[in-house]
This record gives structure tokens, sequence and C-alpha cells, in this order.
């Protein structure tokens, strides 16, 4: 089945969406900690204001103490200066204080919340999305919500109160001057809303392209040996430059759009602020206004000068922070696996009370599977699957490539959901148990064994109850033919690094054994679990592999008529459907299609 992953070129078009009620999503994760956050908020306004109090102070000291040259009130005017300029250091540093723990815990709330449900949503979705976006999201986007909950959610409402408060200062010494510096106002918020949608659909494009470029990342680390095996280094690193130079470019115009607004929101005030002094410096020489009224007024308005000018940096971060928000709540939307699947009512009420010898074991009941992104008119990957492997029974499945025999195995364990008809393991509908408790019964080994960046000892037994130990390890191994493992450096305690890598692929595959039968589960399904291993280790497991299947349900995906023999009946698969079932040398003499499969394997295995 070949999936598309999404990528930055899939990301929707947000461009009519509300940065605003797009963060307010937010609002669950930050109210416990909404105290601290409203403390600190106050602190900053209160520190902010403090600064507003100094060119009062100032005018008192130009039209006092200075133009009566006393320098008693001078000093004094100083200190007062000093202490305004103190308070409001302690202040800033106290709000820091404040907002620095809680905000370090929601991010990491919101981190365990992201990894949790990742691990309850279905293998369709993990099929679609890259890893790198996931990864994306769990790291950098939750990084810049931190700092937008630390710095511009505070620093907007703080900005904004301080303009407020510093303007309505500059009106009440002087109207004339005030309406001078307020003319900028409207071309500034014209030029706010503009930068707003246009930086907004450019920071999701930057966003979603780290993500890309993180997955090239990832796919090149873990692929290392493919790409050395086959001198693929530059190739990808071509590939790596292409996504970065598109990544910088994207950075580039957010910095131009930041540019632009920054020199709109810094040039009019600078230019009203001149045009006051101008004005200002006339009233005064005309005796209109005095000499420590328009200090005051040049120092208030030069104390808004950072409230205004960061208007721009506040409202990029803002923007990041809403899409952020918007790319970590398109995982944490995503549907998560149903306790039942759809239709599980109706169909366990023509199981319940079917516990018969007819009905135990495991059963397929006129299965039919479509990958869920598949077209509605694509024909189904599975078709009319009926099959009753009974209790204490080995099936083997045989089937040409492509034919379903992996697909077929996923449906078990509800990697995935069937489209229609239903699964029963003795008698019970697998959609109407909770996902625990089937995966508690049934164990699987895949083709492709994945192992973790952990030891040996934990690897195996992920397979097992919590409370599983030495005894249960060592059985399992010895199953599996795993013994090489007391000869690692640490023992079963060794590490097998990122994806096992640092073992050959026949030991990756007797470890997934053991895993999967360390737990003596009721019913095992075997994806070729024998694909990797050399002739005298296959023999090796098969003999110890009997013992075990005796006392299990177990289906088995088979390529090899060594692996065959394990089972006491065969099913043919063949274009998604069971063409037959028998033993194995039953079908060797009335099927010809079995009979080729076996032929080339047999002849392949030699």
């Amino acid at each position: 089945m070949v999936t598309t992953r999404a990528t930055a070129e899939d990301s929707p078009d947000r461009s009519d969406r509300s940065a605003v009620r797009t963060l307010l999503r937010l609002w669950p994760y930050v109210r416990p900690v909404r105290v601290r956050l409203f403390t600190a908020a106050f602190v900053a306004i209160l520190a902010s204001c403090l600064s507003l109090v100094i060119p009062l102070v100032l005018k008192w000291m130009v039209d006092g103490p200075v133009a009566d040259r006393d320098p008693a009130g001078v000093w004094l005017g100083a200190l007062y200066l000093l202490l305004l300029g103190v308070a409001e250091a302690l202040l800033f540093g106290l709000r820091r204080w404040l907002v620095a723990r809680p905000l370090a815990g929601v991010e990491a709330g919101m981190r365990a919340d992201l990894y949790r449900h990742l691990q309850r949503l279905p293998v369709a979705f993990h099929d679609r999305w890259a890893s790198g976006q996931l990864l994306s999201r769990g790291t950098t986007d939750l990084m810049l919500l931190r700092m937008f909950l630390a710095f511009p959610l505070t620093f907007l409402l703080v900005n904004a109160v301080t303009i407020l408060a510093g303007v309505i200062i500059m009106l009440l010494q002087d109207w004339t001057l005030g309406l001078v510096i307020l003319i900028p106002a409207v071309p500034v918020m014209v030029t706010c809303v503009i930068f707003e949608k246009r930086y907004a659909t450019v920071a999701r494009r930057a966003q979603d392209q780290v993500g890309d470029l993180t997955t090239v990342v990832e796919e090149s680390v873990l692929g290392i040996r493919i790409i050395k095996g086959f001198g693929r280094h530059r190739s990808q690193a071509r590939a790596f430059r292409e996504l970065s130079r598109t990544l910088r470019g994207t950075e580039l115009r957010k910095a131009r759009l930041l540019a632009t607004i920054w020199g709109v929101i810094v040039t009019l005030p600078e230019v009203a602020i001149g045009a006051a002094l101008v004005l200002g410096t006339i009233q005064v020489a005309d005796g209109q206004l005095s000499a420590g009224t328009l200090v005051a007024f040049l120092s208030t308005a030069l104390a808004l000068r950072w409230p205004v000018d960061s208007i721009g940096f506040l409202l990029a971060m803002s923007q990041e922070a809403a899409t952020a928000t918007e790319r970590y709540f398109e995982v944490m939307d995503a549907e998560q696996e149903e306790p039942t699947a759809a239709g599980a009512t109706a169909a366990a009420a023509t199981t319940t009370g079917s516990t018969g010898l007819e009905d135990r074991g495991l059963r397929f009941h006129d299965v039919s599977f479509r990958y869920p992104d598949a077209p509605t008119d694509a024909a189904p990957v599975l078709a009319d699957i009926d099959l009753h492997i009974r209790p204490g029974e080995s099936m083997a499945l045989v089937g040409a490539t492509g034919s379903g025999k992996t697909t077929l195995t996923a449906l078990v364990p509800r990697l995935h959901e069937v489209t229609s008809g239903h699964i029963t393991l003795d008698g019970k509908d697998i959609a109407e148990l909770p996902r625990d408790t089937l995966r508690e019964l049934v164990a699987v080994a895949f083709e492709e064994p994945t192992l973790f960046s952990a030891s040996v000892a934990q690897n195996v037994l992920m397979g097992t109850s919590a409370d599983a130990g030495e005894p249960e390890l060592e059985r399992a191994l010895a199953v599996a033919q795993a013994d090489f493992a007391h000869a690692l450096p640490h023992s079963t305690g060794t590490q097998v690094g990122e994806q096992g890598l640092s073992l050959s692929g026949g030991q990756r595959q007797r470890l997934a054994l053991a895993r999967a039968v360390v737990g003596r589960p009721r019913f095992l399904v075997l994806d070729d679990p024998l694909s990797a291993l050399d002739v005298h280790t296959e023999a090796a497991v098969e003999a110890a592999l009997r013992d075990v299947l005796a006392e299990t349900t177990a289906l088995i995906v088979a390529h090899r008529p060594s692996t065959v023999l394990l089972a006491d009946r065969v099913a043919l698969l063949s274009g998604g459907r069971i063409a037959a079932v028998g033993t194995h040398h039953e079908l060797l003499r009335t099927n010809a299609e079995y009979a080729h499969l076996m032929a080339g394997t047999e002849e392949a295995h030699r």
C-alpha cells in the first residue's frame, strides 16, 4: 500500500483564520497557571507605568529645582529617578520569575499530551504523516508557544496599557502636541492588519518546511547504511540543500515583511516626535509652554518608543504562535482509535452466545478491507475472507507478493479496522474487546523487526506484563534461539541502539520473535518471522517453536516450505481472497498455484 505523507505542500490555506480564536485553544493548558500569569501581567503593567512617572519627575525638576538653581532639589530628583529605575527593574525581574516555572510546565504538559495522543492514533494516521512533521510539532512548535506565553501574550497587553496611559498623559500636558503624536496611529494600524494576514501565510509555510527538513534528516540518519552503501550521499546532500534553500527563501520573506512593518512603525512615530519637538520649541519660545512640560512630553513620547516599535515583533511572534497552535491541534484533533469499531455491536449480537467448538479459535467472517485513503471505486485489498483457525491449531498463510497477507495479519490486533465483516476470538468479536485486552490475548511478530533504544531484556519483555522477569526472558530467548544476547558486552542488559542497528538482521528478527512468545499468548500472529535466518538457525528456531505452537492458536505468514510445515493447515491467499485451504501435501497435489509458489520458494531457498 503506497501512502502519501503530509508535507509543506499539503498544508491547508489558513488565510481566513483568526489568530485570536486559534490561540484561545491554549486556554485549557494555561488555566491551571492563570493566577501566576495574571499576576505577572499586573506586575509588568505596574513596572511599565512606573517608567511613565519618570517624565513627570523630570518636569518637576526642570520647572522647579533646575529653574530655581536648587542643587538639593536636583539631587532629590535624581534620587527619585534612581528609585523608580530600580523598582522598575525589580518588578520586571519578578515578572520573569513568576512565569518561568509554570510555562515550562505548560510546555511539558502539552508535549506529554501530544506523545500520549500519538500512541493512540490509528496506524493509518502514521502512514499518512511524515515523522519529521510530527517531531517539529513536538519540539519547535511547542517552544514557540512557550515563548509566546512568556513574552508576547503579556506584553501585547502591557504595551497597550502603557501606550494608552502615555497618550493620556501627553494629551493632559498639551493636547495640540498630543494630536500631532497621534497622527501616525491610523496608518500604523492599517499596516498591522495587512502585515498580520501576509505574515500568517508565510509563517505557516516556514514551519511546515521545517517539518520537511526534519523528515529528511531523520530518514538520512536512519538510512545511513543504504546511503553509504549505494554512494548516494551527494544526492541526499543536494536534496537537503534544496529544502534548506527553500526554507531560507521563506525565512527571508518573513524577514522582509517584518522589516517593512518595523520600518513603518518606527519611522512614522519618529517623524511625529520630530514634528512635536519643533512645534513644542516654538511654543516654549512664545511662552505658551514651560520647558519642563516640553521635556516631560518628549520624555513620555520617547518612553513609548519601545511599546510602539515592538508591535511588529510581538505580532510576528503571535502569528507564529497561532500557526504553531494550529499545527499542534491538527494532530490533537485527529480521531483516536475507538474502543469498538463501527457496526461492532450488531456483529457482536450475531456471535454472542455462540461459543461452540465451531466458533472457538480465530475466525474471519466474510471480512473485507480497503485502506481508509483509497479511492471509493478502488477494489478492496481483501474481499470475502472466510477462514477458521481452530483452538490450538496453527495455520500458515501463503500467497504471492502483494496478495494481502501482511494486511490480513494486521487486522487481528486491530492495527487496521475491517471495512466489512468481523473477526472473532473464541466467539467474541474483537471489535467489542477493549484494545488492551485484545492485545494481551494476541501477540505479533512482524517481518521487519523493530527494536527500541533500550536493553535486550527491555525489548523482549515489552511483549509481556510488567511483573515478568528473568525466567520468562530466558525461555523466550531459548525459543527464538537468541542465546547470542548472553555474549553481548553486558549480556541482556546491553543497549541495542536506535532501531537495533547494532545487531544483524537475523539477530533483530530473533529478538522480535522472542518478544512475541515471551507472554505465552493465547493467539499468535507471525508475519514471516524467520525470513532473515540462515538454514541451521531456522531449523533450530522451528524445532523450538513447535512446542510454543502446541500451546497456542497461530496464524503464520510463510514463504518457505520449512515454515509452512510448522502449521497444521495452509490457507492460500490469491488476489485478496482465500483460494484454497488444506494441508501442505493436499494443496501440493490439488492446487497448481500453491505448487508453483512452493516450488519457486524451495528453489530460491536452495
